[in-house]
């Protein structure tokens, strides 16, 4: 089996992004399943139905969030009846939505687990002891458990890599939007990256645009942030090489698509 996972999917063009390259990248990889981070997928915060859906229609098999989850409030409206869009699992009991989902893959099942962190990020419930609740549950189902933890601190994902060591497939590290180079398979059998990093602007910064953050690095003044809509994009992602029986990953593969690493199919 093999997972593909796309990076943040931000505003406008991290969307034109997934729609140019999903079929290209599906073309080259031949993914069983793929993934899509689009909790920065509506003008940069939150995401929306048709955007959901889209992703959908556009060849993911589920769609994960963030701390940005709710800054749509279009949300509200069809979180619950949305059966492959996974929100952190650690919100407060009580929220809507849910923290894993259970993707049916002709005779497999692949478990899909969002968590978020707490450094640096607003107050959750412990990711951790909320990754033993749920593993525990998906490990009844099926041994192919794929986890997207959202988090700020490279520390704090380093940490969950290696408490989750051989009881998941992978964790893969979003949020920051910098993709990192520490792309691994731990001792154990579980791959691992600290950040996939984003899709979607290339030129601004984070995928905001450069002058306003600048503004507010050189100022201290409030600032309004918005999509780097005019220059050019990215695209984040890595492959996971999956043994179906065991779970365990045998391989993963970063991949870049912008104007310095070009696509080749």
């Amino acid at each position: 089996m093999r997972i593909l996972f796309i990076g943040d999917v931000v505003g406008s063009p991290g969307r034109d992004m997934v729609r140019e390259y999903v079929s290209k990248l599906k073309d080259q990889f031949r993914p069983t399943v793929t993934i899509i981070n689009g909790e920065n997928a509506a003008g940069g915060k939150g995401i929306t139905e048709k955007i959901y859906r889209e992703f959908l229609e556009g060849g993911a098999q589920a769609v994960t969030l963030g701390n940005h989850a709710w800054d749509n409030r279009e949300i509200f409206e069809f979180i619950e009846k949305a059966k492959y869009l996974v929100r952190p699992a650690n919100f407060p009991e009580g929220v809507p939505g849910k923290g894993i989902a259970y993707l049916k893959i002709n005779q497999d099942e692949v478990a899909v687990i969002n968590l978020q962190g707490r450094t640096f990020l607003a107050p959750t419930d412990c990711p951790f002891k909320k990754a033993d609740e749920l593993i525990e549950e998906a490990s009844k189902r099926t041994a192919i458990i794929f986890v997207d933890f959202h988090a700020e601190a490279t520390s704090e994902k380093q940490a969950m890599g290696w408490y989750l060591d051989g009881r998941v497939t992978a964790v893969v590290g979003t949020h920051t939007h910098v993709q990192t180079g520490d792309d691994r398979i731990l001792p154990k059998g579980t791959a691992y990256i600290t950040d996939v990093g984003m899709t979607g602007p290339y030129d601004g910064i984070l995928g905001v645009e450069k002058d306003a953050v600048l503004k507010r690095f050189l100022t201290s003044l409030p600032v309004r942030f918005e999509v780097d809509t005019e220059g050019r994009n990215q695209l984040s992602a890595v492959i996971v090489d999956v043994d179906k029986k065991t779970g365990t990953a045998s391989k993963i593969q970063r991949i870049q698509i912008n104007p310095d690493h070009p696509f080749y199919s």
